[in-house]
């Protein structure tokens, strides 16, 4: 069972697990250290668990770039596009016309459809981002995710844009550099 005692529905390193955990790590941020909202990266190493390394996404606003360091040997998992049905009790739903694509270093790498049917419970930081509260919440996530390996040690380049085919379009760029040094791993 995970540290804040809540369990999950789904294994967690399975897609739906790592979709579920993604959803609560963004949750645990809270509004002033919020990765979604992060513009520069500052934020990208706090709460990560040990097995995995999530990157965030945007709301949408305007293209980001961020820098990170990562810690080597950890693989990467992040959405191209997703959303959120807080407070669900069934299946999240499907946007028909999303889209997706990233690039790693400059090679496409198709995105894939992770989906979480079974409502998992969100008890994030105060205003969080997903529940906007603190209490517990059931909710469900739907999107095009990619779950890469962990990358050799040096600069790489990665780069997602994904939407809704409706007009709100995510653009995000992580600059990371894999270290072997641990502590934040955050540039800024």
């Amino acid at each position: 069972m995970p540290a804040d005692g809540l369990a999950l529905p789904y294994t967690p390193d399975s897609p739906e697990g790592l979709a579920a955990r993604w959803v609560r790590w963004v949750a645990d941020a809270g509004p002033v250290s919020n990765p979604v909202e992060d513009e520069t990266g500052q934020y990208a190493g706090q709460n990560q668990p040990d097995d995995v390394w999530f990157l965030a996404g945007t709301y949408g606003r305007k293209p980001v770039e961020r820098r990170c360091l990562v810690p080597i040997g950890r693989e990467l998992f992040l959405p191209v596009f997703n959303l959120w049905d807080v407070g669900s009790g069934g299946p999240p739903p499907v946007v028909e016309r999303a889209f997706g694509s990233l690039t790693l270093d400059g090679v496409a790498v198709e995105p894939v459809e992770i989906g979480t049917p079974i409502p998992f419970t969100v008890a994030g930081a105060r205003l969080n981002g997903v529940t906007g509260r603190k209490s517990p919440f059931p909710v469900t996530v739907w999107g095009l995710w990619s779950h890469l390996p962990a990358l050799e040690p040096g600069e790489h380049d990665l780069h997602a844009v994904g939407g809704d085919g409706e007009g709100f379009v995510v653009d995000v760029r992580y600059r990371l550099s894999v270290v072997a040094t641990a502590g934040n791993y955050s540039l800024w």
